[in-house]
Order: structure tokens, then sequence, then C-alpha cells
């Protein structure tokens, strides 16, 4: 009888989710063989070169031969196409889950290859950095993270269970949601703020010829702080925003509304309104905290993190 959790294990794509997924697949003695693809030649040999799987190779739909778990870790718009290659492949019974970011777009790009007797279960791990490729993954980023997944109706119930005790072996908790509510709830906590980054580095970009360097000089922290996002893989941001469009859309509506409300204040000098809402949103900061997703110390816990780590 095996020990393993699954005999073979496909990752599909080997950035920093499937290159951090791998590593604790190796540490946690989850799989007895770990199979990695990739399309690119130069990331296949790095993720050979670093030991993340047993066997390696570019086509997806070899990969998946014999695998009793494939994750597919690709920008989610290229989701449909990798599930129409490596179709013909999956075993019966294989579970076949991803890791992207919006959820309703993934499911209609995927489900229709699905073979029957394959178990599709779409997941979302809320863990990642700024960074990309298979160096930038690393044990342990998924430890005290959420996953969410998103399984359809009439989804195997023991697949679902065999799914969330893996990410759970990873030190995850894991939620469930219907794919539509998951897209909203990411569209103000993750896509929002990326998209708003990405827009004042854009601004201050613009603004370096005005003020000769000094953009960037004399960087506080809070402008560090969104090029920390504003670094973030542009294809996979790319696609986000193509792919969860609706609900990044009505999400910049309602932020364009809160901000013309701010305006007006400052505007007007109404420093009563101001206060309100600054305290709001420092309660917001708190409630965070409490709830575990970050640690409250000074540098919003950087150095913190950094001396645990």
């Amino acid at each position: 009888m095996s020990s393993f959790m699954f005999e073979r294990i496909a990752l599909i794509g080997i950035g920093l989710i499937g290159s951090s997924i791998a590593r604790d697949i190796r540490a946690r003695g989850l799989a007895g063989e770990i199979v990695v693809s990739t399309r690119s030649p130069e990331t296949l040999r790095r993720a050979e070169e670093l030991g993340l799987g047993d066997r390696y190779t570019a086509a997806a739909e070899d990969a998946v031969r014999g695998a009793d778990l494939v994750i597919v870790s690709v920008p989610v718009g290229a989701s449909g196409a990798v599930a129409e290659k490596i179709a013909p492949n999956l075993k019966p019974g294989a579970i076949l889950t991803d890791v992207g970011s919006t959820k309703a777009s993934v499911i209609a790009q995927m489900s229709p290859f699905v073979p029957e007797g394959v178990h599709f279960i779409p997941g979302h791990p809320i863990a990642g950095t700024e960074h990309s490729g298979p160096d930038a993954g690393f044990e342990g980023l998924f430890a005290g993270r959420w996953c969410i997944l998103t399984p359809l109706d009439g989804v195997d119930a023991a697949a679902i269970g065999k799914l969330t005790s893996f990410w759970q072996a990873l030190g995850s908790t894991v939620d469930r949601m219907v794919p539509e509510h998951h897209d909203k709830v990411l569209a103000i906590v993750s896509h929002l703020p990326h998209i708003i980054a990405y827009n004042i580095v854009g601004t201050a970009d613009d603004l370096e010829a005005v003020t000769q360097s000094e953009v960037i000089q004399y960087s506080a922290s809070g402008f560090r702080d969104f090029t920390r996002l504003a670094a973030s893989d542009p294809t996979m941001w790319r696609d986000v925003c193509l792919h969860n469009r609706d609900a990044i859309l009505e999400m910049l509506a309602r932020f364009s509304e809160d901000l013309a409300y701010l305006q007006r204040a400052i505007r007007w000098g109404e420093g009563d309104k101001l206060f309100e809402l600054f305290s709001r949103t420092r309660d917001v900061r708190r409630s965070i905290v409490e709830a575990g997703q970050d640690v409250e110390a000074p540098d919003f816990g950087r150095h913190a993190l950094d001396k645990k780590g």
C-alpha cells in the first residue's frame, strides 16, 4: 500500500506558484513522482537544474499520462488551450485543478474539454509575491494562507476531499465558493489594488521627466509598496483583467465614486469626513492583522517577516 497521497502529480507550468507547489510536494512526501511541464525550454531546463521534479517534458499532453493529480499553473488566458491539449491523456479518476485567480472564465475555458470520469475542481491559492519564474518559488509559500476551491455541481465529493487534504498538507486553510462570488471578492481584495498600483506607478513614471528623478529618489513607503504590486508578472495581470472584466469594472466604478467623494471632502476642507474615512480604513488594517493575514510591526511587518524567513 502506497504511503503517498498521490502516486504521480503533473505540474503544467512551473513559475512562482508551480515551483512552490513542487518544493512543498517534495518536502512533505506527497507524491511518488513529480512530472514538470512548461513550453519554454529555458524554464524547463532551469526547473531541472533546481531539481523541482522527477521527470521533465515540454509536452503537457505527455506530462499528464498516468497522473493522479494535474495542477495547471499558467496565465488564465491559456487555460482552455492547455485543457484541450491534455484532455485525451487524462486518466479516468484523475483530479484536474488550476491555480488561477479568476474562476468563472477558467471554468468556461476548461470545462468543455474535461473527459468523463475526470474530476475537475478549479482552485485558487491566495498566495504569491511580485516575483515570477521557477527561481521565485519557495517551500512554505502556502502556509497560513487561504486556498479557495470552486467545484462545479455534481463533482465527486471524495475527490474534493482529497484535493482539500492536499492543500491542507501544504499549510493552507481551504474554503469553497461559487465561481462568480470568488471573482467578485478577488476583484476587490487583489485585482483592483494591483490595477491601482499599476496606474499610480505609471503616473509617477510620467512625472519622472518633470521631477528629474525625485519620484524614485525620495520614494516613501507608500509609493514603494505600490511598486511592489506593480512589479508583478505583466502577462498574468493582463489575463486577469481580460478574464475577470465584469467584476473588475464593477469595483472600478465603485472606487471612482468613492474617489470623487474624497476629492470633494479635500476641496471643501471637510476634515470631519476625512477623519471618519481614515479612521474606518485604519480599522480594516487592524482587522487584517487580527485575522492573521499580516503582523503588526513597523514597516507593514516587512522586517519581522524577513527575520522569520
